[in-house]
């Protein structure tokens, strides 16, 4: 079993966002290529494409020499490439083995044939066997697993297929050290049986003790490729960064940010934990925009979910010197406190109902019963002519907005209740650049007002161009503090992938919890 795989010139535009400029991939039997890049680089569009999720708009795929069309990752798998996604493709309702040979059970005279079926199961759990946390069996409904199981059964079906290419796309993103072993023992299993793998990941340690060659991305051009033996994790930190981005960056003027109305403490959190945070501890103060930075999945959502009270967490927290325990938004709202998520159709709109109704959600006791509904439409016309809220009416439902304009609605809903501690998950999310600039003199404007915000960004030239200083995370701890002269593209990225850098401040207060303290915030 030989491959070789080439991916030549690779453009991809999503409107007039161009992901991929100029991307270029080769990979052969029995080699391990590390696909390496900052956030938004074009790696998970570059995988997409060449697993047959995304149609390319330019450049070519070669397999073994020969042109391919990918037009689904059905045919991509019928050519042996299959890919283990970090976001989950199995179905929760049904168990292990039905969604691992999901439309491809055995039969036998034209029934599913049960014995086949639970003897190739067992086989493939096999591979990780001594990981798992219980013994697992082929009837365990998926619902009733931890992240880190769940993944390892999304491993077990991308190699189902028996493949001769694997895409690993952040497939040790939610795993244990025992279990990232023994896939890496698998990993080179499959090398000598002739397998090619691409390997995705954000711990630089994985890359240099997998990887044979490498291959990085930079603003959706390959930059960069070659032996990993050849290069070290600094070298391939200044080829995922613009040259002049090593020793610093242009920003935006701090002043309204580094001289605040007052410096009072508005949040200090202690040894916070949660099952993928392992002990955070920070500080911010009214009108500073503390930024959280790093890449997907490494616990910024879990950080603002505890703090706003819905998710379980260790730890302490203290909100204007007042000790609190959040166990439900309810009470984080009734003190002040505000989350705008990056999901805004899931967790931020109730897009069946109207503008005004989704933006005055949170705050309907305010009015009165029976409602004072001229009071509340004033304020609510108010602050959508604040954000450049284009509408028709606010009787419209909140479904025939842009995005943009219904990710106003999101953040206006918040600042009718004039929070002080304002929480931002990836807000900026699939809006545009005008809707961005618009948000970006708001969070200047609630800065000088004295709000303390604290901002999670998956884009990192807003954390550079908008924060006072930014905390990276990764794997569960921060890694950085970085703020003035270490504020760099450089050092935000080293320390996103957890290369050793000099430039950098190590945070306080962030070693690895050891230890759980006994009381939980439920």
């Amino acid at each position: 079993m030989t491959v070789s795989l080439s991916a030549r010139n690779i453009v991809k535009h999503y409107g007039g966002v161009v992901a991929l400029a100029d991307a270029n991939l080769d990979v052969q039997s029995g080699e391990t290529v590390a696909l390496i890049g900052a956030n938004g680089s074009g790696k998970s569009t570059l995988s997409k494409i060449i697993n047959g999720v995304v149609a390319l708009d330019g450049g070519q795929l070669l397999l073994d020499g020969d042109p391919i069309h990918l037009s689904s990752p059905q045919a991509a798998k019928k050519l042996g490439i299959s890919t283990v996604f970090q976001e989950l493709s199995l179905i929760p309702q049904m168990t292990i083995e039905e969604n691992i040979w999901l439309a491809r059970e055995p039969l036998r005279a034209g029934l599913v044939d049960a014995r086949t079926l639970r003897k190739r199961t067992a086989a493939l759990l096999a591979l990780f066997e001594g990981t798992f946390r219980s013994s697992l069996q082929a009837d365990t409904p998926i619902l009733a697993l931890p992240p880190d199981e769940k993944q390892i059964i999304e491993i077990l079906k991308a190699i189902s297929f028996d493949p001769r290419l694997i895409i690993l796309d952040e497939a040790t993103a939610s795993l244990d050290n025992r279990q990232v072993e023994r896939l890496f023992q698998l990993v080179t299993q499959w090398k000598r049986a002739g397998k090619a793998i691409i390997f995705v990941s954000h711990r630089m340690e994985e890359i240099f003790r997998v990887a044979d060659n490498y291959s990085v991305l930079r603003n959706g051009v390959t930059v960069g490729a070659g032996p990993i033996k050849g290069v070290s994790e600094r070298g391939l930190v200044e080829l995922m960064v613009e040259k002049a981005a090593t020793t610093g960056t242009m920003r935006r003027d701090r002043q309204v940010y580094s001289q605040p109305i007052d410096h009072k403490l508005r949040l200090e959190v202690k040894d916070l934990q949660t099952d993928v945070l392992r002990g955070v501890s920070l500080q911010l103060n009214d009108g500073e925009l503390l930024g959280i930075g790093g890449l997907k999945g490494q616990g910024q959502r879990d950080l603002l979910l505890a703090l706003f009270g819905d998710m379980p967490y260790w730890g302490e927290v203290t909100l204007s010197g007042e000790p609190v325990r959040f166990k439900h938004p309810n009470q984080a709202i009734k003190k002040g406190v505000a989350l705008v998520p990056g999901e805004r159709a899931k967790e931020g709109l109730l897009f069946i109902r109207s503008i005004l109704e989704n933006m005055l959600a949170p705050s309907w006791k305010n009015y009165g019963f029976p409602l004072r509904m001229g009071r509340a439409r004033a304020d609510a016309l108010k602050v959508g002519a604040s954000l450049g809220l284009k509408m028709a009416g606010l009787d419209e439902p909140v479904s025939s907005l842009s995005g943009g304009n219904a990710q106003k609605v999101v953040i206006g809903k918040w600042l009718l209740r004039d929070p002080r501690l304002l929480l931002l998950d990836d807000p900026t999310k699939g809006v545009d650049v005008g809707t961005k600039a618009e948000f970006y003199k708001l969070l200047a404007q609630l800065c000088a007002q004295g709000t303390a915000i604290l901002f999670y960004s998956s884009d990192d030239e807003e954390l550079l161009g908008l924060c006072d200083r930014v905390l990276v995370l990764h794997d569960g701890i921060i890694r950085a503090e970085l703020s003035g002269t270490t504020l760099t593209k450089a050092n935000l990225v080293a320390a996103s992938l957890g290369a050793s850098d000099e430039g950098a401040a190590a945070a306080p207060g962030t070693r690895p919890a050891e230890s759980v303290p006994s009381q939980r915030v439920q």
